[in-house]
C-alpha cells in the first residue's frame, strides 16, 4: 500500500490547534492506516490505497475540516519525491556569503516560470531563493520570524498553496519515511 507524507498549512498558529495525538486517531478511524506524525508542525505520514497525492491530499484535508471546522491545505509527497528533493537541495551551492538557514516552502504545484524568475530574482538584504520545480528554497541569513519573503508573498507570486519547513525537519522526515 502506498506510503505518502503530508505537511499540514497553519495548524498549531494561533487558534488553528491540531494535537498530532488526536491526528493520528482521527486519521486512522478515517481509513488511514499507519498513521505517523512529526513534531507539532503538521507533518503526517500516511498509508492508502490512494496512488496520487492530489487525492491523498483532498482526502486529509476533507476529513481534517471535518474534524477541527476549519480548512487545512495538505501538501503531500510521496518518499521518493521527498528523497529526491531533500537530494537536489544538496546540490544548490550556498546562496548566501556567509551561507544561511535554509527553508523550503512546499507548494501543491510546479511554480510557474514567471513566478520563478521573480522568485529567483528577490534581493532583499540576507534573503536568496532558488525554485525547484514544486518547492521554494529560501536561504536566510535573518531570523526566519523577520524574512520579507512571507508564505503569503510566495502564494500571491505563485498562485500556488505552500507551507514552510526548515530543510532540517524536512531532512529528518526524508531519512525516517523516505524508504
Amino acid at each position: 500500500m502506498p506510503v505518502h507524507v503530508a505537511f499540514l498549512r497553519a495548524v498549531n498558529v494561533g487558534a488553528r490547534q491540531v494535537k498530532m495525538a488526536d491526528l493520528r486517531d482521527v486519521l486512522t478511524e478515517a481509513g488511514f492506516e499507519d498513521v505517523k506524525t512529526y513534531i507539532q508542525s503538521g507533518n503526517v505520514r500516511v498509508r492508502t490505497s490512494a496512488r496520487s497525492t492530489a487525492k491523498v491530499s483532498a482526502e486529509l484535508g476533507r476529513v481534517i475540516e471535518a474534524w477541527k471546522g476549519f480548512e487545512v491545505p495538505c501538501i503531500v509527497r510521496t518518499p521518493a519525491q521527498l528523497r529526491a528533493l531533500v537530494a537536489e537541495v544538496d546540490e544548490v551551492p550556498a546562496l548566501l556569503q556567509p551561507a544561511g538557514r535554509r527553508y523550503l516552502a512546499l507548494a501543491d504545484g510546479t511554480v510557474p516560470r514567471a513566478a520563478a524568475d521573480e522568485l529567483e530574482a528577490w534581493d532583499a538584504d540576507g534573503e536568496r531563493v532558488r525554485v525547484l520545480g514544486t518547492t521554494v528554497l529560501a536561504e536566510l541569513g535573518n531570523p526566519f520570524h523577520r524574512t520579507t519573503l512571507t508564505n503569503a508573498r510566495i502564494e500571491r507570486m505563485t498562485g500556488l498553496t505552500t507551507t514552510w519547513r526548515d530543510l532540517k525537519v524536512v531532512r529528518a522526515l526524508a531519512e525516517r519515511w523516505g524508504a
